[in-house]
């Protein structure tokens, strides 16, 4: 029997291993759920000193009571545009499960997370409309595993969204494979591990009081005033505790990180994530019947 030349086994390792592609729908959904967060993120640098820019505990529920429609409609929209099934949805919850299970072995130690590196990984896989999802639900569940609930929980769920999303924007496993592909994975990760503790900062320098005056908010002051105070303060509270979820992501992605993107890639073919390999038989045999091996 003779693979067709359009359903090839080496054609079909190739579309599995490209990250689940994103169709208008599912673009559409991710815009808006960006541009909600980006808002939520960034409004007390925007707001006048009479405004209540301390507020992120009340406006927390609001945000998570969005954020969940959004995210359901981020998997509805990525099943309806690649034709996927209800497998999808059972890998995001496995992964999402796993995830929550790698951030308590950290316990927060140095930054030392390792659910990072899955995040990174699987983001690669999935693409960026599952990725994003897998993050938001990943931190959501060890949330509720370590007891971490409270207002900032659905800020993390952004930015974990957006940290896995990130991953699955980057060029093509086509172009890039083996060894390279690791490397950029690494300094992916590497870099949206400061990213997300950067933007993680944003939330809380806006509500933390009495820090010093060449670090704290002033409400009601220009941006271009904010933000090198913003800077100051990255550097005083965060910077070495990025660092080691930084190095111990980089460090995860190249010595595991080859065979858990393998293990990915398989599951992801054997839950129909994409075409499977296909065979024509002899001229004049009904389709779909086996041909009698020579």
């Amino acid at each position: 029997m003779t693979p067709s030349p359009s359903t090839s086994p080496s054609t079909s390792a190739r579309a599995s291993a490209r990250p689940i592609r994103l169709g208008p729908r599912a673009v559409a959904a991710l815009v808006l759920i960006s541009l909600i967060g980006a808002m939520a993120f960034g409004w007390p640098l925007l707001a006048d000193s009479s405004a209540a820019v301390t507020s992120h505990s009340a406006d927390a529920p609001w945000l998570f009571t969005a954020l969940l429609p959004l995210l359901v409609a981020v998997v509805v929209a990525t099943i309806a545009d690649s034709g996927m099934d209800a497998k999808a949805v059972a890998m995001l919850g496995v992964l999402a499960a796993v995830g929550a299970a790698l951030r308590p072995l950290g316990a927060g130690t140095a930054g030392l997370e390792p659910m990072f590196f899955l995040m990174v990984l699987s983001g690669r896989v999935l693409g960026p409309g599952f990725g994003f999802v897998l993050g938001a639900v990943t931190m959501f569940a060890s949330a509720l595993l370590t007891g971490g609930v409270g207002p900032w929980m659905p800020f993390q769920m952004l930015s974990m969204g957006w940290f896995t999303m990130g991953a699955g924007l980057l060029p093509g496993p086509e172009r890039l494979r083996g060894r390279a592909e690791l490397l950029m994975l690494s300094a992916y990760g590497f870099l949206a591990a400061f990213a997300y503790g950067t933007i993680m900062n944003l939330y809380g320098w806006t509500i933390v009081p009495g820090l010093a005056s060449g670090v704290s908010f002033v409400s009601g002051d220009p941006l271009h005033e904010n933000l090198p105070r913003f800077a100051a303060y990255v550097v005083a509270t965060s910077l070495g505790w990025d660092l080691g979820r930084a190095a111990l992501t980089v460090v995860l992605t190249l010595t595991v990180g080859g065979t858990l993107l393998k293990a990915l890639r398989r599951a992801t073919r054997r839950a129909n994530f994409e075409a499977q390999v296909t065979f024509e038989g002899p001229e004049g045999a009904p389709r779909g019947e086996a041909p009698h091996r020579t």
